[in-house]
């Protein structure tokens, strides 16, 4: 169950909250105990955090998303969880809701503890808390007064009135929600998750009541999701069970021979009506010339042989 409690200061959320953590065993994850984990542990987000407070200035949206999400990613927050304190305004609840369902984890129920403002005035004035730290039980002089003025029933210490818990200092929170937190009732009704418990009378009695809204309200839509579940997972099994297994595959089964396509009457071409070809003139062999009578040679005269020269008479 993925639940966001909405109330203004004052209406008794956070005791709801702790009873809801008792009974369902699911984390509750406000802000504050957020931002003091991380810096504690002195993680990426807790040093940017620590910066931010430390120079004054409201720790951004994106860093307590991201502490969110990183509480969400822990084993107990599988079942669901219960957010207490944020989204404090429409633009961080529309950045809560595009981040749980990146992550698949939508909201299911926005419970709105309702008071009458008149009363949360006199809650919050009227509050006591007792000086002992080992004790730290909590008063209202309206409501809740102790046995003794000004002393703790449980441990006879002093009572102590916090600063912050005037009139004045009260008014001006109570406008600060009714201006910024006030249209998230609006915002979560037009989704559908809008559900409202009176936060008036005994806690016993404002938790059974909001024990019944969130079994109403959740109890159904987990009965659907376990009926999807579980018929994907019969189809996912029968999509299985229909596989041939790997040690003897069954024999594919025959396809169908499809039916020849009838035959499609064709049309006779046109004749082409043929250019004549212009026959090329064939050209006559040359005629071969006369060869000419070769001369022989006239056989060459053989030369006469020398006179051989007559001898001189001696005188």
């Amino acid at each position: 169950m993925r639940i966001v409690l909405l109330g203004a200061p004052g209406s008794g959320k956070g005791t709801q909250a702790k009873l809801l953590v008792e009974k369902y065993r699911i984390p509750q994850m406000s802000t504050g105990d957020l931002l003091r984990a991380e810096v504690a542990a002195g993680s990426e987000l807790g040093k940017k955090a620590k910066a931010s407070m430390d120079s004054g200035q409201l720790v951004s949206d994106e860093i307590v998303l991201g502490m969110i999400q990183n509480r969400l990613a822990k084993p107990d927050a599988k079942s669901g969880f219960i957010l207490d304190g944020f989204p404090r305004n429409i633009p961080q609840a529309q950045s809560l809701d595009s981040m749980l369902a990146r992550l698949g984890q939508p909201l299911q129920l926005a419970l709105l503890v309702d008071v009458d403002s008149q009363v949360l005035m006199k809650r919050l004035t009227g509050r006591r808390s007792c000086g002992n730290t080992g004790c730290g039980a909590i008063y209202n002089i309206y409501f809740t007064p102790p046995k003794s003025p000004g002393k703790c029933d449980k441990c006879g210490s002093g009572l102590q009135h916090r600063s912050d818990d005037n009139e004045d200092t009260v008014r001006k929170r109570l406008n600060v929600y009714e201006l910024q937190t006030a249209p998230l009732i609006s915002y979560y009704r037009a989704q559908g998750k809008l559900r409202t418990a009176k936060g008036v009378g005994a806690i016993a009695d404002i938790f059974r009541n909001v024990v019944d809204i969130i079994e109403a309200q959740i109890r159904p839509l987990a009965s659907v999701m376990s009926k999807i579940e579980a018929g994907q997972a019969a189809k996912v099994a029968a999509a299985k069970a229909a596989r041939p297994a790997r040690a003897g595959k069954a024999a594919p089964k025959p396809v169908a021979a499809k039916p020849a396509a009838k035959p499609v009457a064709k049309t006779p071409a046109k004749p082409v009506a043929r250019k004549p070809v212009a026959k090329k003139p064939v050209k006559k062999p040359a005629a071969k010339a006369k060869k000419k009578p070769v001369k022989k040679a006239a056989p060459k005269k053989k030369a006469k042989p020398a006179k051989k020269a007559k001898p001189k008479k001696a005188k």
